[in-house]
């Protein structure tokens, strides 16, 4: 929406210089007002045309992930430690 944003921007522009021609009696910026407000006008459908084909330009393919490789353990270099025996509950009442 780029291209379309600037035409409406111009568009606007000459707009707001048409009405200050008008309100502080301009003579010389009536053409200029009126011109720019034409070219707001052409280039509304030109950069809606621009917009579209920049939209729908094929996007590029996703690069595929590499598949993961399985993690390895690192050789346990000390034995495993056994846990302590554990003391019998002490009875119930």
């Amino acid at each position: 929406m780029r291209y379309t944003k600037i035409a409406l921007l111009t568009f606007g522009a000459g707009l707001i210089l048409g009405l200050v021609v008008v309100v502080v009696e301009i003579d010389p910026l009536d053409r200029a007002a009126s011109g720019l407000m034409a070219l707001g006008l052409a280039g509304i459908p030109l950069g809606m045309i621009a917009d579209w084909r920049l939209a729908t330009k094929a996007a590029p393919k996703p690069v595929k992930k590499r598949a993961k490789t399985p993690t390895r353990r690192a050789a346990a270099s000390q034995p495993r430690r056994t846990p302590k025996p554990s003391k019998p509950a002490p009875p119930k009442r």
